[in-house]
């Protein structure tokens, strides 16, 4: 009889932020170029951490925190944002288990569609979501800071 295939250790170790990780999050993001100066992570953690529509998954491989993906809501179409995996856990499958795991949350959230933004010259992350699925859309984005300033990148 064969044994299932293993699991990548990030998908057996993946649950929602808890406050000791906060640090650890933000500094995952900051390695993997994820932050602007125009948006403070921990803010923005605070707020998905506020309601039922968005949380902040964590993926560890021991006490190390490997992968996030910051997942919510608008009660139709489900979005990501912060996926990070720690560059040197690369390829381990950390990336697939993230997304996984986001994917299910908004399953169990009842919406059936995930969108996610990605620059146009970050092709090594436009490669690795069309590996596990993920096609591109043609959409204009249209954006507006309501505090009147300039539109940022």
């Amino acid at each position: 009889m064969n044994a299932p295939p293993a699991q990548p250790v990030a998908a057996r170790a993946i649950a929602p932020i808890g406050d000791a990780d906060t640090a650890g999050v933000i500094s995952l993001w900051q390695r993997c170029g994820l932050t602007r100066p125009w948006n403070d992570p921990a803010a923005d953690i605070a707020l998905a951490r506020k309601g039922a529509n968005a949380t902040v998954l964590v993926g560890r491989d021991g006490d190390a925190i490997v992968a996030t993906a910051m997942v919510g809501h608008d009660g139709h179409r489900g979005w990501v944002y912060y996926v990070a995996t720690d560059p040197e856990h690369r390829g381990k499958g950390h990336g697939r288990a993230i997304m996984d795991a986001a994917e299910d949350w908004l399953r169990l959230a009842g919406i059936e569609k995930l969108q996610l933004m990605v620059r146009p010259d970050n092709a090594g992350v436009q490669a690795f979501y069309q590996s596990i699925g993920y096609g591109e859309q043609q959409r204009i984005i249209y954006a507006k800071w309501l505090d009147g300033r300039e539109l940022t990148p």
